[in-house]
């Protein structure tokens, strides 16, 4: 009798404990981080293109460009692991490069506004519009990342939960971050005196 209490009481305490809501969410973690990847590759792989084509514009700003293309060339010289989501600084390494990357191609899709005949062209349209979809994906697979995250880091944190995440070293893992928060937090200053005729 003492055995078979034994036996239900190890057996209720290893259900409450979360160590297969960890495995769980480790891996639903790693699947959306996967597709984040997945994106940032599929962004990295249209800047070839898009480079190309704007190139063909003559007097387009060559320093413009070269900046995308570093930026490009730091954003996939980046070594990517699954150690990575645990590691908050080459998390945040990561992050930037693609961050720069980013503010890179929003600067020239901003300045190939100035150029009448290249927004005309229907393939750079047509890769503006795929670049922009593509954004969109990252988006969205960021915001899955950032939710399983989410939950894996309340049950790393939670009791009894966090008493498992001690026993077998289940830090929190990193979040997605804005670079420039304090920036976007500061509304923006309007002066409509300057449009006045």
């Amino acid at each position: 009798m003492k055995r078979l209490f034994a036996l239900l009481t190890a057996a209720l305490l290893l259900t409450g404990c979360g160590y297969n809501d960890f495995q769980r969410l480790d891996e639903q973690s790693k699947a959306a981080w996967s597709e984040v990847l997945n994106q940032y590759q599929r962004r990295a792989d249209l800047v070839p293109n898009i480079v190309a084509t704007v190139k063909g514009e003559a007097s387009f700003e060559q320093d413009t460009l070269t900046k995308v293309i570093e930026a490009r060339a730091k954003a996939t010289s980046i070594q990517v692991t699954p150690a990575t989501l645990n590691d908050p600084a080459a998390f945040a390494k990561f992050q930037a490069a693609q961050g720069e990357l980013s503010g890179a191609l929003s600067r020239l899709m901003v300045v190939a506004e100035r150029y009448p005949t290249l927004q005309a062209n229907q393939g750079f349209r047509d890769l503006r519009v795929t670049l922009e979809g593509t954004e969109n994906r990252i988006t969205v697979a960021r915001n899955r990342y950032i939710q399983t995250v989410q939950e894996y880091n309340v049950l790393a944190r939670s009791f009894p939960t966090n008493l498992t995440a001690m026993a077998f070293s289940y830090a929190p893992k990193p979040v997605f971050s804005v670079q420039n928060e304090a920036q976007i937090t500061t509304p923006p200053a309007v002066d409509f005196s300057a449009s006045k005729p």
